[in-house]
């Protein structure tokens, strides 16, 4: 798979947050279930633009928390029922893609974990641009390397 290197400023994040792993049987059920209760939010205050946010921290081994949401403006206010991550400031490989946002997004990933890329397990998040067509999104991948 093709990236290109990118340095990114740090981001605010706000959204749905939940603990998983690769080995887990519920994982994708764990992802699934977070998307569909991301759907319910029909506007945030603060939201820096229209794109959604899937993003994977606090890595220990093969589990990780997932949270999906949207990036927040510096002076926004998160939500009580919501949770706030960052994404740190750094560098990534950035990966374009185009397609589905579930089958498109799972086999990007399953060749992302047999790259060898020098990963950092501090922050990948997957930047989903604006539009309705879940079977044709644009979509980025972000993998935080060394």
């Amino acid at each position: 798979m093709k990236y290109e290197i990118e340095m990114l400023k740090e981001k605010r994040v706000a959204g749905f947050c939940q603990r998983t792993g690769n080995q887990n049987k519920d994982m994708p059920a764990v992802i699934g279930g977070l998307w569909k209760k991301w759907k319910t939010v029909s506007e945030l205050q603060g939201r820096k633009n229209k794109k959604w946010i899937g993003m994977y921290t606090d890595y220990e081994g093969m589990e990780y928390d997932v949270t999906v949401g949207y990036e927040m403006k510096k002076d926004a206010i998160v939500p009580s029922n919501m949770t706030e991550k960052v994404i740190p400031a750094g560098k990534y490989a950035k990966f374009v893609l185009h397609g589905d946002v579930v089958k498109t997004v799972q086999q990007a990933w399953a060749d992302i974990w047999k790259m060898n890329l020098e990963r950092t397990f501090v922050c990948d998040f997957e930047e989903y641009q604006e539009g309705k067509d879940m079977e044709n999104m644009e979509i980025y991948i972000y993998v935080a390397i060394k």
